[in-house]
């Protein structure tokens, strides 16, 4: 699109600009979607200092439609963050925000949750048609679903799946089924979760010891269910030609704790070769790092594969992270935005926003020992590209047994016109098999 959300320098409250869906997270310059429907949308700004990791109070997105209400931003944040710190709940910002926003054709602060049905929506899967054939039929695969509501958070590369599932349900249940969801990332899903706010947990990641843990000692019970395949994509700018693979010396190199302070590619050359990467020497160029932040399951996993292996045997279990000095968002559209914005610009993202943005931002092909190989959908399925990764819902089976519109999402999900959404959000397919466990799993925690 000609029009894109650009950074805004200025407190107050400013109406966002720019022509991707809402599940992008923006809206045209008429304030609407992209498809005609409605949103309401205001910005209040609050300016954190020069850090990169300082943060405004984001934009949140109030919709309703067929029932389903997404409630997000585009900083990809329901607070105000500093780095791993929760500073302001959701809940104040949505308020602020919403009063901020003023009147609209109903009453002011209040969502319409009795939008009208539209029509049955075709559902088309980008991978194996096989994949999704064999998905048992579920009460909720024919429409019979039950009323009530259904609060989902966690993380950003999950997101799009559900956020597709709810307008599903929204529009199966003739608004009946009202879904919540949000993505401040994998970490603080699970914050949410294993307190009991949230009834299911989106998730980049599998669930943590310690945040398994936290869901114990305060007595939250939960289902784990792998619902598609994702590749971790390492991303330039179309523009930076000098680079086209690196290898995880390489990433380490660059990326990894030892980097601090190199403001160029070339500067990790020593380190590189140090730790035996064969992708060097790098080009005498700027390097302008843009990546998630630490509360996101795309950082964990990142640093799972590229960091750890050397960042333990050089400097010790303790340290075991990313450099600090980059700039991070949980927001997958603010690093898109960033890696188009810096001719050679390195960072990381989930599979489904690399392929949707391609023009703005390309994918390097990572070497994890077997050669270069670049994320596809065929490498992802097949795990030849070694960055691959499972995606996951986790659903708290207490709250599912008291709330049979929670049941009905989950049935909805692992459908066969669930699953579908899959494919559509850009990510790859499970096969057969993984979904007929997947299945298994939720009818044995049923």
């Amino acid at each position: 699109p000609a029009a894109r959300n650009q950074p805004l320098t200025s407190a107050g409250l400013v109406p966002l600009g720019g022509t991707r869906p809402v599940d992008e997270l923006a809206v045209n310059e008429s304030g609407n979607r992209d498809d005609g429907r409605p949103i309401r949308q205001c910005l209040p700004l609050v300016h954190l200092g020069n850090s990169s990791n300082s943060r405004a109070i984001p934009t949140v997105v109030v919709e309703v439609v067929n029932g389903f209400t997404i409630v997000n931003n585009p900083n990809g944040e329901d607070n105000v963050k500093i780095p791993s710190k929760r500073l302001v709940a959701a809940s104040v910002i949505a308020a602020l925000a919403l009063a901020a926003c003023g009147g609209s054709d109903d009453e002011a602060g209040t969502a319409d949750t009795t939008a009208e049905p539209t029509a049955e929506p075709t559902a088309t899967a980008t991978a194996e048609p096989t994949a999704t054939a064999t998905a048992e039929p579920t009460a909720a695969a024919t429409g019979d679903l039950p009323a009530g509501s259904v609060i989902v958070s966690g993380s950003s590369t999950v997101e799009p799946i559900s956020i597709r599932v709810g307008e599903l349900a929204g529009q199966m249940s003739g608004g009946a089924l009202d879904v919540t969801v949000d993505g401040p990332g994998t970490g603080d899903g699970f914050k949410l979760f294993c307190d009991g706010e949230t009834d299911i947990s989106d998730a980049s990641r599998k669930i943590k010891d310690e945040e398994a843990a936290t869901c114990a000692e305060n007595g939250i019970n939960y289902v784990e269910l792998e619902i598609a395949i994702d590749g971790l994509s390492v991303i330039t700018n179309p523009k930076n030609t000098a680079v086209e693979c690196l290898d995880v010396p390489a990433l380490y190199a660059l990326i990894g704790p030892e980097s601090e302070g190199f403001a160029n590619w070339n500067d990790a050359d020593a380190l590189a070769a140090e730790v035996g990467s064969t992708s060097a020497p790098f080009p005498a160029a700027p390097l302008t790092i843009v990546g998630p932040g630490e509360e996101s399951g795309t950082y964990d996993s990142f640093v799972e594969f590229a960091i750890k292996g050397l960042a333990t045997e050089r400097l010790g279990k303790d340290s075991v992270f990313t450099r600090a000095d980059y700039s991070s968002s949980a927001n997958d559209n603010f690093i898109i935005e960033g890696i188009e914005g810096a001719e050679t610009s390195l960072g990381w993202v989930g599979y489904a926003y690399y392929q949707a943005e391609q023009g703005r931002v390309k994918a390097l092909a990572v070497d994890t020992g077997d050669g270069c190989v670049a994320p596809t959908d065929e490498t992802i399925a097949s795990g030849e590209y070694g960055f691959s990764r499972s995606l996951y819902i986790y659903v708290n089976t207490d709250k599912a047994a008291e709330n049979p519109a929670i049941g009905g999402f989950v049935d909805l999900y692992l459908s066969e016109p669930g699953l579908a959404t899959v494919g559509e959000a850009g990510y790859v397919d499970l096969p057969a098999d993984r979904i007929a466990a997947t299945q298994a799993a939720w009818a044995a925690a049923g």
